[in-house]
């Protein structure tokens, strides 16, 4: 349950492209998750971190925050497997110059990611 598998990885470039050019957003500031749905996909997400350079110039820095994001989607992914029906590729970004603690971090993700289930709940209710 509480495993971030390399299938569920986000790796494929026509995946990756497609999130920055269709993808909508959700924030909770300093965390934005952009997402867009997927067709013909086996895995309900495709998911993957980012920390900005322009933030973090050292590399130490970016890799630690992109494996606290890790850590929190792979605590917290139930709360976005439970509530999807339809495959989706996610980006989940840190935007902040800030160091911010890990406990900070997990409760914003949380929070973050009831959100996005609550907007594509709504956009659910909309086209149908």
């Amino acid at each position: 349950m509480f495993s971030y598998p390399k299938n569920e990885k986000l790796k494929k470039k026509k995946h990756i492209d497609l999130l920055f050019e269709q993808g909508k957003t959700v924030s909770n500031y300093p965390l934005r998750l952009v997402y867009v749905p997927l067709e013909n996909e086996e895995n309900a997400i495709q998911f993957g971190v980012s920390v900005s350079k322009r933030y973090f110039k050292k590399a130490v820095d970016r890799n630690y925050y992109k494996r606290v994001l890790r850590e929190c989607y792979r605590l917290n992914q139930h709360i976005l497997k439970e509530n999807i029906f339809q495959p989706y590729a996610i980006m989940f970004f840190y935007q902040t110059k800030e160091h911010m603690p890990y406990k900070e971090i997990f409760e914003k993700t949380k929070v973050l990611f009831q959100k996005f289930i609550e907007t594509i709940s709504v956009q659910q209710i909309e086209t149908s």
